[in-house]
Order: C-alpha cells, then sequence, then structure tokens
C-alpha cells in the first residue's frame, strides 16, 4: 500500500498498515470462499477479520482518530461510523453461520465498505497524521496500542 510520504517509519502507522493488509488479504479469501459458495468459509473469514480489526479499532478510536477530531471533525465522524456499519456485519458470524440468508452479500458489502475505508486511511489519514500528531499524541497511541495487546494476551478468567 502506501509509501510515499513517509508515515511508514512511525511504528503506529506500520502496525496500523500491516494489519491493514492482513485484512485484505482475509478479504480475498472471503471472496474466494464466497465465489464457491462456501458461506462457512465466509464465517470463519469475518471472524479473523473481526479479531484483527477488535483491537485496530481501538487504536485509532482512542488514539489516532482524536488527535486528528479537531482538524478533521466530519472526516472522523465519518469513519468511525463506518466502523460501525462493517463492525455490525462481520460480528454477525461470531457464533457460527448466520442464518439470515442475505448475510453473505451483506458482508461481500460490508467488506467493498471496509476496502474503501482502509484506502481513506492509508491515502489520507495516516499521511495527515504525520504532520499534525505530535509526539506527546504518538506516545498516546502507543499506550493505547500496549493497553490493547496487554488485553488480548491475558487469560480470561
Amino acid at each position: 500500500m502506501c509509501e510515499y510520504c513517509g508515515c511508514q517509519s512511525i511504528d503506529a502507522i506500520a502496525e496500523l498498515t500491516a494489519e491493514h493488509d492482513s485484512v485484505v488479504n482475509l478479504m480475498s479469501n472471503v471472496r474466494t470462499a464466497r465465489r464457491s459458495g462456501d458461506i462457512a468459509e465466509m464465517a470463519r473469514g469475518a471472524c479473523l477479520i473481526t479479531a484483527i480489526l477488535r483491537p485496530h479499532t481501538q487504536v485509532e478510536e482512542h488514539g489516532l482518530f482524536p488527535a486528528m477530531s479537531d482538524e478533521f471533525p466530519d472526516h472522523i465522524a465519518a469513519l468511525e461510523d463506518e466502523h460501525r456499519r462493517f463492525e455490525t456485519v462481520l460480528g454477525e458470524a461470531a457464533d457460527g453461520i448466520p442464518a439470515d440468508p442475505d448475510w453473505p452479500d451483506r458482508l461481500m458489502d460490508a467488506l467493498g465498505l471496509l476496502r474503501e475505508h482502509i484506502l481513506k486511511e492509508q491515502d489520507g489519514v495516516f499521511p495527515a497524521a504525520l504532520t499534525i500528531l505530535t509526539s506527546e499524541q504518538w506516545d498516546m497511541m502507543d499506550a493505547v496500542r500496549a493497553r490493547v495487546t496487554d488485553a488480548a494476551s491475558t487469560p480470561a478468567r
């Protein structure tokens, strides 16, 4: 993906981008499963995407986006709304194959939105962050990443 502005040299952005890359690869697997009519594999792919996006979204919404919301309030609000929209459809697979016969089509629509969303972040938000965020705001992103990483590695009781 994007490497023209130098934002990839910032660890926080490099991590978010790596997660985007993983999600894009999984989306390809879901599209393949859709073409073959394998709804169970589509559901599995949705769960794998969700597992990546859950901490990723936390870093964005509690680290990156607050730092940028003063400068771009409407853009950030729209990105957060998109998070809710594709999370809802992806989350329907949490307990297996959704019963709704329209779910595969809705999932494909959600993945289309997710792909556009990723491009908005990588081609717009991440390069802008490079010029807007202060060192304290980058530290906040790192702290959010550490928190979500610690939470993910702590066993449930």
